[in-house]
């Protein structure tokens, strides 16, 4: 599979998410995660789709493999922070809320003209 494939049939599950068709989307999701199992991506929306469908064991797992691809990741930290919030998990929740919230900072400091609200 190309990239540009990967990255159409990750768009296409995600419209399919959000026309209401969250069984093709989680089977074009796996498509692509078997295909390549790199893709953050694809992994990403995964977990999200899961979570949204309080599939909890999928929706981590997918989270897990996605975070490992990118550690430092603002979206997949909050992901998993709620997913560990909604296990019942306080304190692992709260530690991958404050990655999340590190990661931003990161952010902010390496770009700060395009945190500074235009005021650069």
């Amino acid at each position: 599979m190309t990239a540009d494939e990967l990255q159409t049939l990750i768009e296409d599950a995600t419209a399919d998410y959000a026309l209401g068709d969250a069984t093709t989307a989680l089977t074009k999701l796996a498509r692509a995660t078997v295909a390549a199992p790199d893709a953050f991506e694809a992994w990403h929306a995964a977990a999200e789709i899961n979570f949204s469908l309080r599939h909890l064991d999928a929706a981590l797992a997918a989270a897990e493999r996605a975070h490992a691809l990118r550690p430092g990741d603002l979206f997949i930290n909050t992901t998993l922070s709620r997913i560990w919030m909604e296990r019942g998990d306080k304190a692992k929740a709260e530690h991958y809320g404050a990655q999340a919230k590190i990661g931003a900072w990161r952010d902010q400091l390496k770009n700060p003209a395009d945190n500074a609200g235009g005021l650069a």
